[in-house]
């Protein structure tokens, strides 16, 4: 058994405790989908999470046991790949209320719409730690790193942003922190972080000036941040208004498995707002045990980028790991009113496809590190563990 399954086990099984608990909450929201709005029976969007998880998790299990290293091979070869399908993406011209619906793909023999951002972001995030792990001082310079390094960021980052801004930002926030755990000088990452926020306000104020030019979600994205300050309860804020009806109705202990009241009323109850309808029904004691849950799984995956004898092997995981769990707690935090909503699912908890594919994908590059299998190039690259920056020196520390 050993043999058949490698890497940290304590993430394997946090994993499967995530998906298992996943079913209770996905069967019992998808009565909206079957009694409201239409779609199917519960047992068929039971069926159909199944399918994606099994997959998903076999995606995992594939990648977890090939050798890292190959995956940096990989994303230099896909993300040339990636550039041409988001600009494919973004000129579909998909149209939703006027708003830009660009997010998705469709593959005509398998019926299956695909979102091509959460590849990308893995793509990206996986291509700068490969970046960064080059131990090449001259690569830390702002000139020469603007076209192997920024020019791809900011590329991917500007086409994803019309259609989703939630995911852009938290791109170029996991961007940031990559190449500052690499190594790269404080003094040009803060001229990036202003060069980065004056194209998002310049294109702001170009959407606004020219509407026509470029569809976009400008008008959305002021319309959430308007209704998350509001304390009147409007048509914009409505399904944050019942998200907190069922977290307040859940109690201590909930309402029980499958008896949501506010899973009926709820449009998104199923994978934006699941985190809502999981407290109605288990309580603030199945809430907080599915927080300590992701807790866990972030602990394990510092533990794993501690443990790795490379640099590329740090950023590596760090780069896949902590954007699933900063987009799980955004996540919750938009059930709670914390935060705006963004449209960010729960991660493994939440029905869908392309997420939890990503999702899956990404854990199998993490367990690969874990697992500890390596193949020997000879080459400079590979001399990473001399690379003295934030990483390497608290490693040492600690």
């Amino acid at each position: 058994m050993k043999n058949i399954i490698l890497g940290d086990r304590v993430l394997w099984v946090a994993l499967a405790l995530l998906s298992i608990f996943s079913f209770l909450p996905v069967f019992s929201a998808s009565s909206n989908l079957t009694y409201v709005v239409g779609q199917g029976t519960p047992w068929s969007h039971l069926l159909k999470h199944f399918i994606v998880l099994l997959f998903g998790f076999g995606l995992m299990y594939g990648l977890h046991k090939i050798p890292y290293q190959y995956f940096k091979g990989i994303s230099i070869l896909a993300l040339p790949l990636i550039i041409l399908l988001l600009i494919y993406t973004a000129s579909q011209g998909n149209l939703i209320a006027g708003s830009n619906a660009n997010r998705w793909i469709r593959i005509p023999i398998v019926g299956l719409s695909f979102q091509t951002s959460t590849l990308a972001s893995i793509v990206l995030l996986a291509y700068v730690a490969h970046f960064m792990s080059k131990n090449n001082p001259k690569l830390y310079r702002l000139k020469t790193s603007i076209l192997p390094l920024w020019l791809p960021v900011f590329l991917v980052i500007l086409l994803i942003l019309p259609a989703n801004l939630s995911t852009s930002a938290l791109l170029f926030f996991m961007v940031l922190i990559l190449v500052f755990l690499g190594g790269y000088p404080i003094k040009y990452l803060l001229w990036m972080l202003c060069m980065g926020l004056f194209m998002a306000l310049l294109f702001v104020l170009i959407a606004k000036a020219y509407p026509g030019w470029v569809p976009n979600r400008i008008d959305t994205w002021i319309s959430r941040i308007e209704n998350f300050n509001s304390a009147e309860e409007t048509s914009g804020n409505y399904q944050i208004e019942r998200a907190k009806t069922a977290i307040a109705t859940g109690g201590l202990l909930g309402l029980g498995a499958g008896k949501s009241v506010m899973k009926n009323f709820l449009p998104q109850s199923s994978s934006d707002f699941i985190y809502a309808i999981i407290v109605e029904e288990f309580g603030l004691v199945g809430g907080t045990a599915l927080i300590l849950l992701y807790l866990l799984v972030l602990f394990r995956i510092v533990v794993i980028a501690h443990k790795s004898d490379t640099v590329y092997g740090k950023l590596l995981v760090l780069g896949m790991g902590l954007p699933i769990i900063i987009q799980a707690f955004v996540n919750i935090a938009v059930a709670l009113q914390v935060f705006p909503v963004t449209g960010q699912t729960l991660p493994l908890i939440s029905s869908g496809g392309t997420a939890a594919w990503m999702t899956c994908i990404a854990f199998g590059m993490i367990l690969s590190v874990s697992s500890g299998q390596k193949v020997e190039f000879n080459s400079p690259v590979d001399s990473e563990d001399k690379n003295e920056n934030p990483l390497t020196i608290l490693s040492e520390t600690i």
